[in-house]
Order: structure tokens, then sequence, then C-alpha cells
């Protein structure tokens, strides 16, 4: 049996944390060293202007000797918005996913899509979420699955600058 999960918006106080797990998931997702100087200063801009991203924190919180309470950064997401015009609204894109090693397979990914579902839910305007994987990550591609997510039938290109 887990400690409960509580999912928490993120805060200045957790951008070297959050800087570090955008780095490993780049890292382990996709073979990429990210500039840590340059994913810092993304992760700042985010967290100062809810408009370019939302970060969300799935804290695990323990009760240690029956009085102490410790609590466990587990994992992340980040929403980002898309409007739509066939559909007058907002896509949220789940990006930046991280679960650290330690919690993985105990349904920390599950919480924080739940947490962001009912808020997705809950703002007028907002359509549906979408997020994007790597074609070879099929353990993600389950999980997503699992939640009721479908593949879109979109491919990605891009043109970098």
């Amino acid at each position: 049996m887990h400690a409960p999960l509580r999912i928490r918006a993120a805060s200045a106080h957790d951008r070297d944390l959050l800087a570090q797990w955008a780095a490993a998931m780049a890292l382990e997702t996709e073979h990429k060293h990210l500039d840590p100087a340059t994913v810092l200063a993304g992760v700042e801009a985010a967290i100062a202007d809810p408009a370019k991203a939302r970060y969300f924190v799935a804290v695990r919180e323990a009760t240690v000797a029956g009085r102490e309470t410790i609590a466990s950064a587990a994992g992340t997401l980040m929403l980002t918005r898309e409007w739509s015009d066939w559909r007058n609204g907002d896509w949220w894109w789940i990006q930046s996913v991280y679960v650290t090693p330690a919690h993985r397979r105990q349904g920390v990914f599950a919480a924080l899509y739940r947490h962001v579902e009912q808020l997705a839910r809950a703002t007028p305007g907002v359509i549906g979420l979408r997020l994007y994987v790597e074609r070879d990550n099929a353990d993600a591609q389950r999980t997503y699955q699992a939640l009721g997510m479908v593949d879109a039938g979109y491919a990605i290109y891009e043109s970098q600058f």
C-alpha cells in the first residue's frame, strides 16, 4: 500500500526540481541532453506566467511514527493551451510528464491526469486533453490508453530555429 498522493500547483520553489526532471525526461525518452540553464529559464518563465504553461506536482505524503508527515515529490506534468478554431475552444496539452523511478507504476501519472482532467471539465471553453508520445514508448501509450485516451491519428512535424 502506497501513501496517498496530493496534487498541487507548482510554485517558484519547485523550479530547480522541475528543471532537473525535464532534463531527465528528455534524456530518458529522447536521448537528448538539454542545456540546464535554458531549461531552468524555461521553467521559471512558465511558473511566472500561467499563460505560457502551468505545472502540477504529485506529492506522496507519509506519516512517520504517527506524528510527523514527510512529503516526497513523485512526479509532474505541464499544461499548455492550443486554440482550436474548428471547435471554438482550447485544447489543453499535457507535456513534460515525469515520474521519479521510485514512484513509477504506482498511479502517480494517473492521479496527475485525473486532476487536470477534472480541472479541464470544470473550465468553460476547454474541449479536451491532448499529449504527444514517442512512437516507440509502448509503456506510456498503454498508460494513456488505460486512462481512456485514444490515438488522435496525427503525426507531429517540426521546423526548429
